[in-house]
């Protein structure tokens, strides 16, 4: 295998980039919560969608999802980190492509 070699996503697996600044956070009120600061409940993550498999019928590349950081698998490719899950591991998309369906919720 090179490191150039195409990768496809199968069945109902999606591809997504780490998002780099989940580390830090601030709070409303301007406060920095470090990445390290224990939480009391789990906290999901947003992530990018890089690819889809065949299979996910509700996410397209692009779209940004929102699932649980606990319940994930890396991989690294071409020295970049990304996250492998399956369509119904994820709890919410969101993409401008959606704005048909008015949820009235809007990031």
């Amino acid at each position: 295998m090179t490191d150039k070699t195409p990768i496809k996503m199968l069945h109902d697996r999606i591809l997504v980039e780490v998002d780099r600044d989940a580390g830090e956070r601030k709070s409303t009120g301007g406060i920095v919560i470090p990445a390290t600061a224990a939480m009391g409940a789990r906290r999901l993550s947003w992530s990018k969608v890089v690819a889809v498999g065949p299979q996910a019928r509700a996410i397209e590349a692009g779209d940004r999802v929102l699932f649980d950081a606990e319940d994930k698998a890396e991989v690294e490719v071409h020295g970049e980190t990304y996250v492998v899950l399956r369509e119904r591991d994820v709890h919410a998309v969101a993409a401008d492509r959606l704005a048909d369906e008015a949820t009235g919720l809007y990031l």
